[in-house]
């Protein structure tokens, strides 16, 4: 079998273009079935146990399962195919059956135990030792100490969750690529950039079809929610947008959630009742930084009842604008962002489509290179004739300043059909120590910009520059570990309200004249962001924030509550729940068939689930880091030393808070993101 499945061949990376369909489940079954052999040779074969006879083993188990398994879900989001899908979806029952199994094992448990309690625990390191602490947790919340019969109904939820979350992706995928507008009228198109038109139009060409074609790919739909004058056409998107994988709008039914949504709150919430806390919420925060429900809540209501003011002052002036300057009087939801894309240029003569001609994305990328070589002493080189996915896929190292390589990254930028949407960054490899050689950390990053056209390259809102950067500071937080072990390795082992730090510090950079000057150059002349464009945008950076911070803590205090609250008697309330939180905390009401939760797949299918607060509850740790760089300097090579040693290179090695506060000198204060956007302490 091994020399014809590439999956379950030795390699440093993936050969994408040998892996087939047909490949999936069987590597998965040998390598699973070879993983339980070992895990009992090793429980049977050891009387007292070491990091190298216990966890070593262990992590070299996972480290090769990993290594197979994750090209195959790479693929299944970026080249996605009926076969394809069918042969993940097969393995994924598998999957959770083993990780279920490890969990439940009384002996593997007991191995460790004996570890944290006998004379080896003194000559392990302290990432050692947080691994193994994590690791007696992590079997606690995996039901280890579960009598039989709740250990096999235990074991069912995870089999089933996993189909099923995978499923609500699916649906959305399907939903997502399952609708398109054709356009032949070219009156339609008033208001649309040129770029627009000529995506919808080779669109069109692509599919074989006259006129301009527009889809619910996101550089697609936004543009036409920006720009398009056409009321009709962007009522009509947007509510195609809003009800995908739901059972309203004009595919109603087709790939629909509803049931799905449902079912998961039901058994994520039996499964924390099975492990004895009151409600999914709880269980979540057992490996988060915040230490209960109430302190979310109240951090949440906090900031909500800080920025409300502000937002509904947002909305008022958005209508009264709207209402002297182009005569409508009531503000639908695809209205909001066409009326604030004009008050924006009225107020501060800035159009997003003017900022775009600044950012090819070339010249972002190399701009982003050179901003990180300044902050942590490390350059990019981009490698050619490495197997890909896909042509658009692009490939880099990043070099120590000793010339060693230190990590290296896929770079898959565009939206393209068969992709599922978003921005994401995923490990393919992740570094470790073996026999005194180190595992080079693979990441994958991965975007959804405008492709180029025929007449000019691939041309990025301010928003999509940010969102490369946020996905960026994912990687670098994966590739630049310095911790030698699996499971702390990179962003391993971090509490996953903590996980978007490095991701959100590194969107500081984008509004800054030093990190512009890199990142920023016209597509045909070269020339920098002019500084009155620039004071444009810094004028206009606020615009709306309060109107975006309720619409985050709409989305967090939603996700939190379901989470929270799920009583068995009365199903998952979603869609009342988040109608109460509207009432709450939010200014914009949308319409009764508005479907969000239908494709909110951070939670639904997922690492967010009661975690989506992680974004805002991160952000204070990034802000109040960034402060630093504020004061002393933004490329400070001292700062960025020490945001380096403590936080990047540390990955999971110790608590998200020391790592913190071993850069900071402090715990985390909330004043800088309130000054960021603009909101008064």
């Amino acid at each position: 079998m091994n020399d014809t499945n590439p999956l379950l061949e030795s390699f440093a990376l993936p050969p994408f273009s040998r892996i087939k369909p047909e490949h999936v489940e069987p590597a998965i079954r040998q390598l699973l079935d070879d993983n339980r052999r070992a895990i009992d040779a090793l429980l049977t074969g050891n009387e007292a146990y070491t990091w190298d006879n216990l966890v070593q083993p262990l992590e070299d188990l996972d480290d090769r399962l990993s290594r197979a398994w994750s090209p195959v879900g790479h693929m299944n989001s970026v080249v996605n195919s009926d076969e394809l899908r069918a042969a993940y979806n097969a393995c994924l029952p598998l999957l959770s059956e083993y990780s279920t199994e490890l969990g439940h094992n009384r002996k593997l448990f007991e191995a460790h135990k004996s570890l944290a309690e006998g004379p080896e625990w003194a000559k392990l390191d302290e990432a050692q030792k947080k691994i193994v602490t994590d690791a007696l947790r992590d079997f606690h919340l995996s039901g280890v100490d579960l009598p039989e019969d709740k250990k096999a109904r235990f074991k069912d939820i995870a089999r089933e969750l996993s189909e099923i979350t995978s499923q609500f992706e699916d649906n959305l995928m399907d939903a997502t690529h399952g609708w398109h507008k054709r356009v032949h009228d070219p009156a339609q198109l008033a208001g649309l950039p040129d770029s627009a038109r000529s995506m919808a139009r080779e669109r069109a060409e692509q599919e074989g079809v006259e006129g301009w074609l527009f889809t619910l790919e996101f550089p697609s739909y936004v543009a036409v929610m920006t720009y398009a004058d056409d009321r009709e056409l962007r009522r009509e998107l947007y509510e195609a947008y809003v009800t995908r994988a739901s059972e309203a709008g004009p595919n109603g039914g087709r790939w629909d959630n509803t049931e799905l949504m449902n079912r998961i709150l039901a058994l994520r919430h039996e499964e924390a009742q099975l492990l004895g806390y009151a409600n999914y919420a709880e269980l979540s925060l057992a490996t988060k930084m915040a230490k209960s429900t109430r302190q979310v809540l109240d951090f949440l209501n906090d900031l909500a009842r800080r920025s409300r003011p502000m937002a509904l002052q947002d909305l008022q002036e958005l209508r009264d604008y709207a209402r002297q300057q182009h005569g409508a009087d009531e503000l639908q939801a695809w209205d909001i962002g066409y009326y604030a894309e004009k008050l924006r240029q009225h107020r501060f003569q800035l159009s997003e489509e003017e900022v775009r001609q600044y950012f090819p994305a070339q010249k972002a990328i190399d701009g982003m290179f050179a901003i990180v070589e300044k902050l942590y002493g490390i350059s990019f080189r981009r490698v050619e004739g490495v197997d890909t996915w896909h042509p658009d896929v692009h490939f880099y190292e990043i070099l120590a300043d000793d010339g060693q390589v230190r990590g290296q990254f896929y770079l898959d930028l565009y939206a393209r059909s068969k992709k599922r949407g978003g921005a994401w960054m995923d490990d393919c490899v992740t570094r470790r120590k073996l026999e005194g050689k180190v595992q080079l950390p693979v990441a994958y990053l991965t975007c959804n910009f405008p492709p180029p056209t025929k007449d000019q390259p691939s041309l990025l809102r301010h928003d999509d520059v940010t969102t490369l950067f946020h996905e960026f500071g994912h990687g670098l937080h994966h590739m630049l570990t310095r911790v030698d072990y699996l499971s702390a390795s990179g962003i391993h082992g971090v509490e996953w309200d903590a996980v978007e730090l490095p991701s959100q510090f590194m969107e500081n950079f984008c509004w800054e004249r030093e990190g512009l000057d890199l990142i920023a150059g016209h597509w045909q002349t070269g020339a920098p962001l002019p500084e009155e464009l620039y004071k444009k945008m810094l004028a206009a950076k606020n615009f709306q924030s309060g109107m975006m911070m309720v619409r985050q803590l709409e989305f967090s205090i939603f996700d939190f509550r379901i989470h929270g609250e799920y009583d068995p008697a009365q199903g998952g309330r979603i869609y009342d729940i988040l109608d109460e939180v509207r009432r709450e905390v939010s200014v914009v009401i949308p319409p009764a068939f508005n479907r969000f939760a239908h494709s909110f797949s951070h939670i639904f299918a997922g690492g967010y689930a009661a975690g989506y607060y992680s974004y805002k509850w991160a952000e204070v740790l990034s802000a109040d880091a960034f402060a630093l760089f504020e004061e002393t300097g933004i490329f400070n090579p001292e700062t960025g030393r020490k945001f380096l040693e403590n936080v990047l290179e540390r990955g999971g090695s110790r608590e998200a808070m020391e790592n913190f506060v071993a850069f900071r000198g402090r715990e985390p204060s909330i004043d800088a993101l309130l000054r960021h956007n603009g909101i008064a302490a």
